[in-house]
């Protein structure tokens, strides 16, 4: 049987950048690290998972902040579950475990920061049938040799069937953020294999091609070699379109068209979430009112995302009027269809009725909810 991509419809990805410290030096590029993996992923070109099927959290500032959305994505997976994590990686003192920094991390204090195994859990509790871990940070191949599998039984329970790891470095090596450039540099070189492709290299990209190349292409600059593990073969799971392989001579038809737009759609709202979380809403509404304006199929899942991510952010300023217009917009769009998304407009919308004295207005659409969730949804007329 011919290899396939995984399925975007029931394949997640979280990822995740720490990149501002008080205690350690700061990582600007894990910033762009996050924002244009975000992108890659959900172009149609490259793989073209859904945008609402892929989360970015940035700078969290807890464990939970940072693995909630993992368990959640685990939750929802059922193909692929991808786990990306950019930072600072740090050793406790007392032990060579792996963890993971947040913002209030300290140095060789494993506490104030994320332990590796608590990732790992929740990766073993998702329903993803394979899982793939890319770690882009300090140290990150500790990961690497605890999911494979030590001799040792703690490290043997620790495995997470059906995984693959991929590490920025050995486990005693540090990672390279170069000054000046924008992204560290093993990001880098994934984002170069994802937008460019591999030249002579197969039509789909697997996780153990990506491997081989990012090797290739680390040891000729002299930079920290990637590690890799896994488990049950997922190493020949095909991970994104090679690029290289495209046809240059092909037209654009209506259908590339609209799977440009739909990636400038994406890409808007990404760069528009990242502001949100260093606290630039007012920012980041320009982006999403450019993102609207790509015309993408009406009630489409990254169109919703756009929607319901700007009526947050106007509501959040004050905005009021025009968040109920974006949201009853949304709701023409899905409410004639079935399904959490148009639950979700119906919820969001009554809300915001209801803050503006709306009321009747605001318990016919939560009616409307409750029919959907019911499946009574009326006919569409």
């Amino acid at each position: 049987m011919t290899a396939a991509l995984p399925d975007p419809g029931r394949s997640r990805a979280v990822l995740i950048g720490t990149a501002s410290y008080r205690h350690l030096p700061q990582l600007p590029a894990v910033e762009a690290n996050v924002v244009d993996l975000a992108a890659a992923l959900c172009d149609a070109s490259v793989w073209g998972l859904p945008v609402q099927h892929c989360t970015v959290v940035t700078d969290p500032q807890s464990a939970t902040a940072m693995l909630d959305p993992v368990l959640g994505a685990g939750d929802e997976a059922t193909d692929t579950l991808v786990v990306y994590y950019a930072g600072h990686g740090m050793r406790d003192a007392e032990s060579a475990d792996l963890y993971l920094g947040l913002g209030d991390s300290r140095e060789n204090v494993g506490y104030t920061a994320v332990a590796y195994q608590h990732l790992r859990a929740a990766l073993r509790g998702s329903r993803a049938r394979r899982k793939i871990v890319v770690l882009d940070c300090c140290f990150s191949g500790r990961a690497a040799r605890t999911l494979a599998g030590d001799v040792d039984a703690l490290a043997a329970q620790a495995a997470v069937d059906g995984a693959y790891v991929l590490t920025a470095s050995p486990g005693d090596r540090l990672a390279l953020a170069p000054d000046g450039e924008r992204h560290t540099a093993f990001t880098g070189e994934l984002l170069a294999v994802l937008r460019d492709g591999v030249r002579d290299g197969p039509e789909l990209i697997d996780l153990d091609t990506l491997y081989r190349v990012l090797e290739e292409r680390l040891r000729g600059k002299n930079r920290p070699l990637p590690q890799r593990s896994q488990e049950n073969g997922v190493g020949r799971l095909p991970l994104a379109r090679n690029k290289a392989r495209a046809g240059r001579g092909t037209p654009a038809g209506p259908v590339l068209e609209a799977e440009l737009r739909a990636a400038l759609v994406a890409t808007g709202l990404n760069i528009a979430r990242l502001l949100r979380a260093r606290g630039q809403t007012r920012d980041a509404l320009p982006v999403l009112r450019l993102a609207l304006q790509e015309q993408t199929p009406e009630g489409s899942g990254s169109l919703l995302a756009v929607q319901l991510e700007l009526s947050e952010m106007l509501a959040e300023t004050g905005q009021i009027r025009e968040a109920l217009e974006v949201l009853e917009t949304a709701f023409q769009q899905v409410h004639k269809v079935h399904g959490p998304d148009a639950v979700l407009v119906c919820r969001r919308l009554a809300d915001l009725l209801q803050e503006s004295g709306n009321h009747i207005q605001a318990c016919e659409v939560l009616k409307h909810a409750l029919d959907i969730a019911q499946g009574d949804a009326p006919p569409a007329r």
